[in-house]
């Protein structure tokens, strides 16, 4: 049915553009641009030369501005947050009664139906469908990720202000178990990028994995931007890679292993660069994507996360539930394990501990 629907849609396009038909034909089965790889790793590259410090929403709307289009067949939207969830790009233009061949659809405040619809029109076929709303509203649209999930749907979740970043919307708005519990259902891929590159790849995966549905998660505040090699580029695919190494003098391998996500990587950089500096050898692991890290050979993960090297702290503004699989049982996890409060930001890391000087504290008793 699905080759009949195709041939329908396309019979007439290709008549008229006979030069175009094998690459729609390609489109429509789920294949991307012959030059995906080139335009994709081009982007990651550029995005690394900008350096830039900036909200992980802002840099995925860049993304979507660079490799949207050269993806026609990218339909986005949200759930009446698209200012808030930087899905609406430079190249997007609304779907309305009097203008269906759009790109951008605005469902409202409908998280569950925007979902489902998406479900409905990657099984369809010739889209890659992705809608944003907040992390937190991601509960209304669990039903829906869930039939994704099982279904192997190639579908695209973006949800926003990730944390007690939100600050004073306080704890209605201010996601704590979403991040465990989306991890926790199986099939689903989920990214939470410590900056604008991770952002990137990020997108890139999204993009070209369709085994199932991806859930990208990016901050409300400003992330800073962290130096990284050519070969760590290529290593951001892997889930889990070391970001920072500690200072050769202290030995072969590090004395402690700081393990962060998201907004805590820049926290644990900082307390690395204050541990060295005290003697304590200390190697920062950012995971964006601990499924993708899971599925690494065991040699690679053995890499990052040294058995050898059982002093680890894992840092992440979130439920603390999950994270001892890569601390071990000697190891320390910071996190939120209650709900949020309402304060700027600032003071609702410090409450909750989720800074520089508890790093180091903690790390100095394990």
């Amino acid at each position: 049915m699905r080759e009949a629907l195709w041939n329908r849609r396309f019979a007439a396009y290709s008549q008229a553009y006979p030069e175009l038909a094998e690459e729609f034909t390609r489109r429509m089965e789920g294949k991307l641009p012959k030059n995906w790889n080139e335009q994709a790793e081009s982007h990651v590259k550029t995005v690394a030369l900008r350096s830039q410090s900036i909200a992980s929403r802002q840099a995925s709307q860049q993304s979507l501005n660079s490799l949207a289009p050269t993806l026609p067949e990218m339909l986005g939207g949200s759930a009446d947050l698209s200012p808030s969830n930087n899905t609406f790009w430079e190249g997007a233009w609304d779907i309305e009664p009097d203008q269906p061949n759009g790109n951008y659809m605005r469902y409202g405040v409908r998280e569950f139906g925007m979902s489902a619809v998406m479900n409905g029109i990657a099984l369809h076929g010739g889209f890659i469908p992705f809608g944003g709303t907040f992390l937190v509203f991601s509960d209304y649209a669990r039903n829906a990720i869930r039939v994704a999930a099982l279904s192997h749907i190639h579908a695209i979740y973006v949800y926003t202000h990730d944390s007690i970043g939100l600050g004073e919307d306080g704890p209605t708005h201010q996601p704590v178990e979403h991040l465990v519990s989306l991890r926790a259902m199986p099939g689903v891929t989920l990214w939470r990028p410590c900056d604008a590159v991770e952002s990137a790849v990020a997108w890139k995966r999204a993009i070209e994995d369709k085994t199932g549905p991806h859930v990208l998660v990016f901050s409300r505040q400003k992330l800073p931007h962290q130096l990284r090699r050519a070969d760590q580029l290529t290593l951001i695919e892997r889930g889990g890679y070391v970001l920072r190494e500690h200072e050769g003098r202290y030995g072969a391998q590090p004395d402690i292993i700081l393990i962060a996500t998201g907004s805590e990587v820049a926290i644990a950089m900082e307390a690395a660069l204050m541990l060295n500096r005290q003697g304590v050898g200390a190697r920062v692991v950012s995971m964006p994507c601990t499924s993708e890290f899971d599925k690494q050979p065991q040699h690679y993960r053995d890499a990052v996360l040294p058995p050898e090297v059982p002093c680890r702290i894992a840092v992440e503004a979130g439920s603390t539930l999950g994270w001892h699989k890569y601390v071990g049982c000697s190891g320390r996890v910071i996190g939120i394990d209650s709900f949020g409060e309402s304060a700027p930001a600032s003071r609702l890391f410090e409450h909750f501990g989720l800074t520089t000087e508890k790093l180091i504290s903690v790390a100095h008793l394990a």
